[in-house]
C-alpha cells in the first residue's frame, strides 16, 4: 500500500502493546478517512459484514466508517456488531459518530447496557461516547454515577474512566469534583482522574488547586 509508513508504523506499534506488528501496516488516519470517502455506501456496508479482518489498519477504518454512518440506529447496530472485533485503544477511541450530536435518544440506551459489559473494549466505548456526547447540553449529573460505578482491574476500562471524569470536570465542575472530595471512585481511577485533570488546558487553575487536594 503506497500510504504505508514504516516509521510510522514502530510509532504506532510501541503506543498499542499486545497487538501483532505482522498485522500493522504503517498507514495514518488522514489516508484512512480518505479511503473512507472514497467508497460507495454500498462498498461501506459490504466492508463492515467482512469480519474479522486482518489488519490494524483495517480495523480502523472500519470505526472510521462506522462514524460516518448517518442514521442513528443504524450506526449502534454497526458498532454493536464490530465490538467483539476491537482489540485496543485506538480502534476503539477512532468510534465517534457525527450523528450522535443530535439524535442520541436510543444511544444513551445502549450506552447504560454497554458500561454494565464484562468485555473491556464494550465498556470503553460506552465511556468513550457519555464522555463525548452527554457532557454538554445533555448533561445529567447520573451520568457520573454510571461511570463511578465500574469497578474494573483493567486498565484501558479505568484510563477511559479517568478520562471521563476528566473532561466532566472542564465541562460540569460542580456536579463532578464532590466524587473526588467524597473518594467516590477507585483508587486507582482517582488517581488517574486528577493526574489527567492537573494536566487539562480546559480545566482552570483555582479548580486544578482544589483537585489537587483530593
Amino acid at each position: 500500500m503506497k500510504e504505508a509508513d514504516a516509521e510510522y508504523k514502530e510509532f504506532t506499534y510501541k503506543l498499542t502493546p499486545g497487538l501483532d506488528k505482522d498485522k500493522m501496516i504503517g498507514v495514518r488516519f488522514p489516508a484512512l478517512k480518505k479511503v473512507c470517502k472514497q467508497l460507495t455506501e454500498d462498498e461501506r456496508r459490504q466492508y463492515m459484514t467482512e469480519l474479522p479482518h486482518i489488519y490494524f489498519e483495517e480495523n480502523n477504518l472500519h470505526s472510521v466508517i462506522i462514524s460516518n454512518i448517518r442514521d442513528e440506529e443504524e450506526c449502534i447496530a454497526a458498532i454493536e456488531a464490530f465490538m467483539p472485533y476491537i482489540d485496543n485503544w485506538s480502534t476503539c477511541d477512532t468510534i465517534s459518530p457525527a450523528v450522535f450530536k443530535k439524535h442520541k435518544r436510543k444511544l444513551i440506551v445502549k450506552i447504560r447496557e454497554w458500561v454494565k459489559s464484562d468485555e473491556v473494549y464494550t465498556v470503553r466505548v460506552g465511556v468513550l461516547l457519555l464522555m463525548k456526547f452527554f457532557l454538554g447540553e445533555d448533561f445529567k449529573p447520573e451520568y457520573n454515577d454510571l461511570v463511578a460505578g465500574i469497578k474494573s482491574d483493567e486498565y484501558y476500562v479505568n484510563m477511559m474512566c479517568a478520562w471521563y471524569f476528566a473532561t466532566a470536570l472542564a465541562k460540569q465542575y460542580d456536579d463532578t469534583v464532590p466524587y473526588l472530595k467524597n473518594r467516590l471512585l477507585t483508587p486507582e481511577v482517582h488517581k488517574m482522574t486528577v493526574r489527567k485533570a492537573v494536566e487539562s488546558f480546559r480545566v482552570t487553575e483555582e479548580h486544578k488547586a482544589e483537585i489537587k487536594n483530593t
